[in-house]
């Protein structure tokens, strides 16, 4: 289905020719220019160093789980409009007591915010973040940035980069989002799609062969090739979207006349133009899709990469069971256990009990279209299974309305929600314990469908494609794959219809109204003051965790913590809370520390510490510190770096980040990104101390490998620390203590 290609290849009279077989090739550097990726990355680059970007967006989009604390980092760093079109979307609302009323008062500030410095604000349940910007915002040629991680609009012909709120607020300060030039990674896509598979399958698979090598980690993913132009918009948004899982930086697809139909419908046909590579472009690796050889898919938990074929699975489902709850149940820490093999029934086959179908992957209209297809005159049945469908915006909902699509599903038993990212962050169709859920939607991490484990709760997510979504309710809640069962496609048209964001969305870019007062409630509050980092640097490891991979919902978790967003000191009561709980405790001890020797005093703890290292209470900063493998897989929100700021946190120690974005947050939050070895035994435990001399200054000089003292019940060793390819403004933000401090010093101006 999916092949991998590591050596460079040139795009040629329009076919993949390896490099070596490249006769007169340009040299890949001036090749790659030639990249769909790099020409529109050097219209919007102001850097003077063609090997060090310096980016400026043409949209931002944010919603309501991030975009307070953005408007608060940036209003506080002196903004005062929105330099360019900014969307505030609702699409993470918990329209419930959760926190009383903490939510909404969220969406009155944003509301007033957007009036305040011009921006846009589209209501709870409106659309979710993607759908949106995908309707109002995208445009051929264009790049868009979002505080979330499937920020991906490469097949509208638009690169979208998913980072944390800080890179946000950067932007609304007018400042440049900085990173090396990325390689480009040639996706060519071949074939055609059998009966019954959908985008997700594509997707599954892409994520399978992709993301546990990092092959296309924080680089471009270029898709081009004869396979796409049989494929629909929707088809293609929906494996474009899933690209995030693979770790990439972004992605870019060619342009045809199907996407020029998609502007016509949303009523922007000036947005469309034509897009392909230019003859000779340079790739530095490729991944080759046959689409006539995809399976109906799913991926079992708990990440979207643990790809089977649904045929795989039916053939053997215990021995895969037993295996996948080894894997998980290693990732849960012992506390508590999850049994796959319980929704093994007397047959041998695999009884699910819950199908959702949801978000900006899942929500399109194409897909709940086929899957009422597949459900006509069939029920989901009175039993344990249900199946709950989340159009991705209002537009959609309403074709789906007068296409009498809602009303043939509901005929089924079927529920119809609103548009809403609830089921993928925790805050809806949280399924029962230790059950298995099937979705059309983006991740199927641990505890992010909302189970808690330290409470004896855990519930299993396997994605899927709507179309064996729908296979399977109609069997009754047995996992059943589209491509076994005999359907007919109903031809329909998706009609995009405005009326309801006419109605309802408050455009105000280009008309900000300095009059307008911000509308606070009482859980928004301000960032607690950030000190700047000292001479030296002493940090305590608080959490050390040795899985293969930390995602950022072990971080922070999602779900109903979600609610408390906007008060960083109430949200940092939930870090680690499911991973490592004794982490705040410890945290706040050194937080104590730090405020006594910012006192004045010199604390016995680490006073005795640093006697052992030679150093001087006065002059070294004492902070707290994470130690994982590789941390800050997933989500983009900023909140797993801020957090563990708002505690106290100085430092995150790992052999390599998951993500540049989770990097990114860390810096934009002075926690300083230190990597070691990997050949380093890092026998390191919780309560030991890590002692930098000269920090300070060897960032600012651009010092990148710095020794340190590792402080241990066992003595004192030497640890080589690196920190590498800082920005000039990454120096100076880290030194100053956060992104806030660098811009109240008069940086970044």
């Amino acid at each position: 289905m999916t092949e991998l290609h590591k050596n460079g290849v040139y795009l040629v009279n329009g076919k993949p020719v390896p490099a070596a077989e490249a006769k007169g090739a340009a040299a890949p550097d001036e090749a790659r220019e030639r990249t769909m990726a790099y020409q529109i990355l050097r219209k919007h680059d102001k850097s003077a160093d063609p090997r060090k970007l310096r980016v400026k967006f043409d949209a931002l989009v944010s919603h309501d789980i991030t975009y307070v604390g953005i408007i608060q980092t940036a209003r506080a760093s002196g903004m005062t409009k929105f330099p360019i079109p900014y969307a505030l979307t609702n699409c993470h609302n918990s329209l419930c007591a959760v926190g009383g009323t903490i939510n909404e008062d969220d969406h009155a500030f944003g509301l007033s915010a957007a009036k305040k410095y011009g921006g846009i604000f589209v209501p709870a349940n409106q659309a979710v973040i993607h759908q949106y910007a995908r309707e109002a915002l995208c445009g051929c040629g264009k790049m868009i940035l979002g505080s979330d991680s499937h920020t991906r609009y490469g097949c509208y012909g638009a690169m979208g980069v998913g980072e944390g709120g800080g890179e946000l607020a950067k932007q609304l300060l007018e400042n440049t989002y900085d990173v090396d030039a990325p390689e480009v990674v040639l996706v060519w896509v071949e074939g055609t799609v059998p009966h019954g598979v959908g985008p997700h399958d594509v997707a599954i698979a892409l994520v399978s062969a992709t993301f546990q090598s990092g092959f296309v980690k924080n680089k471009i993913m270029e898709f081009a090739g004869p396979g796409i132009e049989a494929l629909s918009m929707d088809f293609r948004i929906g494996v474009d979207v899933m690209t995030t899982e693979t770790s990439c930086l972004s992605s870019i697809w060619i342009t045809d006349d199907k996407v020029a139909a998609y502007y016509k419908n949303v009523g922007r046909p000036e947005a469309y133009a034509k897009m392909t590579p230019a003859d000779g472009a340079y790739y530095d690796s490729m991944v080759s899709v046959n689409l006539s050889e995809m399976e109906s898919m799913i991926a079992l938990p708990f990440h979207p990469s643990k790809a089977y074929t649904i045929h795989e699975l039916q053939k053997d489902p215990g021995r895969i069971f037993t295996e996948i709850e080894a894997e998980c149940n290693k990732e849960l820490g012992g506390h508590v256990a999850l049994d796959l093999r319980r929704s093994i029934n007397d047959k041998g086959q695999v009884a699910v009990e819950q199908g959702v179908i949801v978000g900006c992957s899942g929500g399109m209209y194409e897909n709940i279209s086929e899957a009422a297809d597949i459900l006509a005159g069939k029920s989901v049945g009175d039993g344990y299974f249900s199946l709950s469908v989340y159009p991705s915006s209002t537009p959609v909902g309403l074709a789906m309305t007068k296409d009498g699509i809602s009303a043939a599903l509901m005929e089924t038993g079927t529920l119809i929600k609103p548009a809403f990212c609830g089921p993928c962050f925790g805050a809806g169709d949280t399924p029962a314990h230790n059950t298995l859920s099937i979705r059309h939607a983006t991740r199927n991490f641990a505890n992010r469908e909302g189970s808690k484990p330290s409470g004896g709760q855990i519930a299993a997510v396997a994605l899927m494609d709507a179309r064996s979504i729908a296979a399977t309710a109609a069997n009754g809640g047995i996992l059943t794959a589209a491509t076994d069962i005999d359907y007919t496609v109903t031809p329909r048209e998706y009609k995009y219809d405005p009326a309801i964001y006419e109605k309802r969305v408050y455009n105000g870019f280009g008309r900000p109204d300095p009059s307008v007062e911000l509308r606070f409630g009482p859980n928004i509050a301000d960032w607690p003051k950030m000190y700047r980092m000292d001479d030296d640097l002493l940090v305590r490891l608080c959490a050390v965790i040795r899985d293969e991979v930390t995602t950022t919902d072990e971080l922070i978790p999602s779900g109903e913590t979600s609610s408390y967003r906007s008060n960083p000191i109430a949200l940092s009561e939930f870090t680690l809370s499911r991973r490592v709980p004794e982490y705040v405790g410890r945290s706040k001890a050194v937080r104590e520390l730090e405020a006594a020797r910012r006192n004045g005093g010199a604390p016995a703890d680490v006073a005795e510490v640093l006697k052992k290292v030679g150093g001087d209470v006065k002059k070294t900063t004492v902070g707290s510190c994470v130690f994982a493998k590789k941390p800050g897989d997933g989500s983009a929100r900023e909140q797993a770096a801020s957090c563990q700021k708002v505690l106290g946190g100085w430092a995150n120690i790992c052999f390599e980040y998951a993500t540049k974005r989770y990097r990114s947050n860390c810096l934009n939050w002075g926690i300083v990104p230190f990597t070691i070895d990997k050949s380093e035994p890092f026998a390191y435990t919780d309560g030991d101390w890590v002692y930098v001399p000269g920090i300070r200054q060897a960032i600012l000089n651009g010092v990148e490998t710095i020794p340190g003292k590792a402080v241990t019940k066992d003595g004192v060793k030497d640890i080589t620390l690196y920190c590498k390819g800082l920005s000039p403004d990454e120096k100076l933000i880290l030194t100053e203590g956060c992104l806030m401090n660098y811009y109240a010093a008069g940086y970044g101006k």
